[in-house]
């Protein structure tokens, strides 16, 4: 089987210098409750890195998150780069790197750089509302560490993009994010919608509204086609305009299979999506399966199938090739069936309906002039 697919990889499992509010992940720890600090050995990282290398791929995406990556050490990424170098002579290789930014200082930032890692940086926004769910243990703020490294990376010429988890405290608060992240200088912006369930079904405090979400996006856009469309990428906005020039789904969550990655645990489980890191929806361990296996893993197909499982009212929905339904996780959450609407359908809909009309024409500019369809071939993804 030779369906593409890249590797979001967590080296300390749940592990965090960090303990923010909202993160869904650092509750993973229960699966792993034999230690107390999880770290990837150098036998699972070798077997990862030569048996990924041995399938064919156009490219061999490494995707290294967490957690949080960084406390492994640069030590441990130079073995990365030896162990690719080692089993992918001739290979197309790209690593990328999720980060909270707080660990990072100039002699990793010139590692970083000098490597060619696509580095993400998880900053919220300003202080005051960075520093609402993305704390230390102790309570304080994380903001100014995020904001010297960063300024690390920028010394250092590293190329990242800024992750922004959009959750009740950015809410209404599309048009000042926006700007705050251009007036400091990022290119490369991503927003992610924060969405957690209570055990009864209802969101958690932090959580966005469909409409929150909608609005956040229509005023990011209103910002962004004004004036930055040239300077600045937006993934969000890149993704469709993508889809629109070329067909490609280029974010996972618009596309009509969740087959297109796996995530590597530290101690090497296999599962099939960031969000599904849970005990039965494991697919196996790279010390008893090969990835050919794993691709055509019974549970991984029927897992990958349900985002095709619509919703009536998808099925006749004028925006459904924009999001296929949505991610499954905010549908299926709390034993919904795959066909649920999503929670956010509501603000898709609204922004799709406020920005489609710009997109197509700034699209169909593209077709004309292939120059200008290369500035979001090249975005960072």
């Amino acid at each position: 089987m030779n369906r593409p697919f890249s590797l979001l990889i967590k080296p300390t499992s749940a592990d965090c210098n960090l303990r923010c509010e909202y993160c869904f992940y650092l509750e993973k720890s229960v699966l792993y409750p034999r230690s107390k600090k999880h770290r990837m050995s150098d036998e699972v990282l070798e077997k990862m890195i030569a048996g990924y290398l041995a399938t064919e791929q156009p490219v061999y995406a490494f995707g290294w998150q967490g957690g949080e990556p960084t406390l492994m050490g640069r030590e441990f990424f130079e073995k990365v780069l030896s162990l690719q170098q080692k089993y992918g002579k001739g290979r197309t290789i790209a690593n990328s790197l999720q980060t909270n930014g707080t660990l990072l200082d100039d002699d990793f930032a010139r590692f970083l750089a000098e490597n060619h890692f696509l580095v993400g940086i998880s900053l919220d926004g300003p202080e005051e509302v960075h520093n609402r769910y993305r704390r230390r243990a102790d309570g304080s703020g994380s903001w100014q560490d995020v904001r010297r490294g960063m300024q690390c990376l920028e010394r250092n010429h590293v190329e990242f993009n800024v992750l922004t988890l959009v959750n009740a405290a950015d809410a209404g608060r599309g048009k000042q994010i926006y700007r705050y992240l251009r007036d400091l200088g990022v290119q490369y912006h991503q927003y992610i919608p924060c969405v957690e369930p209570e055990p009864d079904g209802s969101p958690m405090p932090f959580s966005i509204t469909g409409e929150q979400w909608g609005q956040f996006l229509c005023d990011v856009f209103d910002e962004w086609i004004r004036e930055d469309v040239y300077r600045v990428s937006v993934r969000m906005f890149d993704a469709v305009l993508n889809h629109m020039i070329d067909g490609s789904y280029s974010v996972c969550h618009m596309a009509g299979n969740c087959c297109q990655y796996f995530v590597v645990e530290h101690n090497g489980d296999v599962y099939p999506c960031d969000f599904f890191v849970e005990k039965d929806k494991r697919i196996g361990n790279l010390a008893d399966r090969s990835w050919e296996s794993m691709l055509s893993d019974p549970g991984y197909l029927a897992f990958g199938r349900q985002k095709a499982q619509w919703n009536p009212q998808c099925r006749s929905c004028e925006y459904l090739t924009y999001c296929s339904g949505d991610c499954l996780k905010h549908r299926i959450y709390n034993g919904n069936p795959p066909d649920h609407m999503s929670w956010l359908c509501s603000g898709w809909k609204a922004f799709y309906q406020h920005a489609l009309p710009q997109l197509r024409e700034l699209a169909e500019a593209c077709r004309k002039d292939p120059a200008m369809a290369g500035k979001w071939e090249d975005a960072p993804k």
